[in-house]
């Protein structure tokens, strides 16, 4: 029995005749099943019995009557929506005529022909024939209808066949004259409560000349016509088929009536040959189309190579497609990205979270950068708690991500997701790594996830919870379309007994053409001809200004909520803390194995005097301050690389990004090289009798340069880590840097007088940052080069220290541009343009 109720689950519940009495059996549902206002799991009933389903007051009731059927004849079949059918064996002490009692619609389970096992080894053409098993029509359910009128687009049960054909939410009045403001506030005269829009966000009037046109209110999402951003604060003139979208509302003008469609999350979603080529012709996504009707849970399943992660990205529109088209509710998806991108939610494989803040304290900033920048601490406050109570992690809510289970970790991404309400949900291999309950778990909150109202598409690798899918999407090695359908019907359409034997074949068989045998069979006629029935299509894509979704907050303050992010990840990580303080101190007093009295001064004479060990410390303070520098950063960008790529995806600016790392890590650094210079430094009693800059405090004055390479050097540090696809990379380099920077200082071996070998040197932080400190220490005099050839970036003068402090910043800054152009390798294409 279906029953269309928010409340009740996909499978809630099963009445059955247990011998001697009518059993109710409830199956985990979320909200439980009630007899006389008790929740119950098992329970015997009989006439004049009583169920609620999913609230013990007034949720949907069940009632029993007698119908004068003998017990000894009654059993009754358990009823599924026709998608939802499940092959089933006959029972045994079924009678080969059934009877059920009158109210309850009897429905014989389907049985299949008896499945031999087969040898995965054998050829796909000569398995058991297709015909053994004929899978009967589907039928609509009713729910999925939506109260929308027309015949089903593409297939889809349920879909508009024109995007705002479905029953207007509400109307309003449009008078002559009259200004209609809409927004979150109440003092509006249209109040949308969606935290997505602004709480003045634009506003509809009329023209002298008698049309409407919509203005932007400087909204922070924005305001859309027909799916494309109109300028912040600029008007847009209507037509009677534009569709003006805020939020996750949409507004037409009919007549003098502006009707409102709110998406509630109810929405078809289906893709038509959908190809994807890369450099050199070879196709990695073949002529992949399918629909699902709104309420699905829908599972990609695959071998390696057969292209599911770029599915992936071609649906969410991350990467899309060279050829063909994903509608979302018949709206097309690549051409109104920049709208649609707030409907859609994706969790990739990695957890899209800071695991060392508290769970309640990531999706706190998760919201401050996604909400508008009017929308309350209140607000939002209250938004988390919804998700959190909806996703059962309220209990949880303090204890770090980090002390979470696999399952509760991928529940945290998942809530991050639901913050902004998306009405398709998106996850890429949610239960990798998780033991078969934890996978178990996953699955039935996806279930919970469609059944409250969302269309959810999973890829996985596991095929224990496929049963609760609603379709199933197998791809084949090439990237084509092995099957989809059903989950239940699958391994009879492969002829197989396990998904193992299925894999196999695929892997011993990558050249047979699992496409042309999907097309050729009945099931394609059934669940996808519609759909393929429509010509593909080039992808015309919009201008890339377009398509790049505005930034919810402004620069400043995404800037300032990151900084805040960022040292709240710093502090909750103990471990960093200590290497921070422990790396500089024990760097600084390496400096002072060497002996005192080689110290850094001349005493007043100031006569030449070669000493050796001056650069030697210099350079063993500098090499200290590359090192710890570079060593605070090089993991910083790649640690953080998927939760990059989401949240650009969702409006963040990327400066504002490298800025809040440079900021915060910069002013370690520099506390880092204070550290290096008090320690090395104090050590000596001999010091320079003068500097360049500070005169009377000398020491003030390397201090400064010591933390400026530092500070180069964490840049260094973050192109290593834009660079490396892996964390583990990060070690090697780290430790081939610090080398060079030893090669290079100038200290070792006389540069200035070397071609070839100078110029390189040019180019490492060392160079510049002993060239400065030499400024100040006179290597000049102590070093033991030929006096008539003396290195000129040790001049004891206050411009040659201000020219090498100048260079050694100058690096920096370039590595700060480089990082930025190293970033857009990892967003999505629609973001780097």
């Amino acid at each position: 029995m279906v029953i269309d109720d928010a409340r009740v689950s996909w499978r809630h519940a099963t009445v059955s005749w247990g011998g001697r009495s009518w059993v109710i059996e409830d199956h985990g549902s979320t909200n439980g099943t009630y007899v006389q206002g008790q929740r119950i799991h098992q329970m015997e009933i009989g006439p004049g019995s009583a169920v609620h389903l999913g609230n013990a007051t007034d949720g949907p009731r069940l009632s029993l009557s007698s119908a004068g059927v003998p017990s000894g004849q009654g059993a009754m079949a358990q009823q599924q929506a026709p998608h939802q059918q499940a092959p089933q064996a006959p029972q045994a002490h079924q009678a080969p005529q059934q009877q059920a009692a009158p109210g309850w619609a009897p429905q014989a389970p389907h049985q299949p022909q008896p499945h031999q096992p087969q040898d995965a080894q054998k050829p796909p053409n000569q398995q058991q024939p297709q015909q053994a098993w004929q899978p009967a029509p589907q039928a609509q359910v009713p729910h999925q209808q939506g109260g929308q009128g027309g015949a089903p687009a593409g297939g889809v049960a349920g879909a508009p066949p024109v995007y705002g054909d479905r029953s207007p939410t509400t109307f309003h009045q449009v008078a002559m004259g009259r200004v209609m403001r809409i927004g979150r506030a109440l003092e509006n005269e249209l109040v949308v409560s969606d935290l997505q829009v602004s709480r003045l966000h634009a506003e509809f009037s009329a023209t002298p000349d008698g049309r409407f046109q919509i203005r932007d209110l400087g909204s922070h999402n924005g305001t859309y016509v027909n799916g494309q951003p109109i300028p912040k604060s600029g008007t847009a003139l209507l037509g009677p088929a534009d569709i003006v979208g805020v939020g996750h509302s949409t507004f037409r003008l009919v007549g003098d009536r502006l009707e409102e469609f709110v998406d509630t999350g109810e929405v078809s979603f289906s893709a038509r040959h959908l190809t994807v080529t890369v450099d050199g012709g070879k196709q990695i996504l073949k002529d992949v189309s399918f629909g699902v009707p709104e309420k699905s849970l829908i599972a990609v399943i695959g071998p390696s190579g057969s292209g599911k992660s770029t599915l992936l990205k071609a649906l969410t529109g991350y990467r899309p497609a060279n050829q063909g088209d994903v509608l979302y509710d018949n709206r097309n998806l690549y051409k109104q990205f920049a709208e649609l991108r707030q409907r859609i939610g994706l969790v990739p494989q990695d957890d899209i979270l800071h695991k060392e803040l508290t769970v309640k304290k990531a999706l706190k900033y998760a919201a401050k950068l996604r909400f508008p920048a009017d929308t309350t601490e209140a607000e939002r406050e209250q938004r988390i708690n919804e998700v959190l109570g909806e996703l059962k992690l309220d209990i949880h809510k303090e204890k770090k991500v980090t002390s979470l289970s696999g399952g509760q970790r991928k529940r945290v991404s998942v809530a991050l997701e639901l913050l902004t309400k998306p009405s398709l949900i998106f996850l890429d291999e949610p239960t990798s790594g998780l033991d078969p309950g934890m996978d178990r778990d996953v699955m039935q909150l996806l279930r919970g996830l469609a059944d409250d109202g969302r269309t959810v598409l999973v890829v996985t690798h596991s095929v224990a919870e496929l049963a609760i899918c609603d379709k199933l999407l197998v791809m084949a090695p090439g990237g084509s379309v092995a099957y989809f359908g059903p989950p239940e019907e699958a391994l009879n359409f492969f002829g197989y007994s396990t998904w193992a034997d299925v894999f196999s074949a695929f892997e011993n068989y990558r050249d047979y053409d699992w496409a042309g045998r999907w097309r050729g069979s009945q099931h394609y006629q059934m669940y996808a001809a519609d759909i393929d029935a429509v010509a593909a299509q080039p992808v015309h894509m919009p201008p890339a200004q377009q398509m790049r979704p505005p930034k919810p907050q402004s620069w400043g303050s995404q800037l300032w909520t990151l900084i805040r992010r960022y040292v709240s990840v710093i502090v909750s990580d103990k471990g960093f803390i200590g290497l921070m303080l422990i790396l500089p101190a024990v760097l600084g007093i390496v400096s002072t194995v060497i002996p005192a009295d080689s110290g850094l001064g001349f005493g007043p004479e100031k006569n030449r005097l070669i000493n050796k060990d001056v650069g030697t410390i210099l350079l063993i303070l500098a090499v200290g301050a590359c090192f710890s520098g570079a060593a605070n950063s090089v993991r910083e960008l790649i640690k953080e690389r998927v939760i990059y790529e989401r949240e650009r995806a969702t409006g963040l600016s990327r400066s504002a990004y490298l800025m809040s790392k440079v900021i915060v890590l910069g002013f370690i650094t520099a506390l880092q090289g204070v550290i290096i210079a008090a320690i090395g430094f104090g050590a000596r009693s001999k010091l320079p009798a003068e500097g360049v800059i500070f005169e009377d405090t000398p020491v003030i004055e390397m201090t400064i340069v010591i933390s400026a390479l530092g500070f180069t050097s964490m840049m260094f540090g973050l192109i290593i880590s834009a660079l490396v696809k892996t964390a583990e990379k990060t070690m090697p380099l780290l430790v081939m840097f610090a080398i060079v920077q030893v090669v290079f200082t100038g200290v070792l071996f006389q540069l200035h007088d070397s071609p070839g070998i100078e110029q390189v040197a040019w180019l490492m932080p060392s160079r510049w940052a002993v060239a400065a400190l030499g400024t100040t220490a006179q290597l000049n005099v102590t070093m033991p080069w030929d006096p008539q050839n003396l290195d000129g970036l040790w001049d004891h003068t206050a411009g040659q220290w201000i020219f090498d402090m100048s260079v050694l910043l100058g690096i920096g800054v370039l590595c700060g541009f480089m990082v930025v152009r190293l970033l857009r390798r990892h967003e999505p294409e629609v973001m780097r343009k």
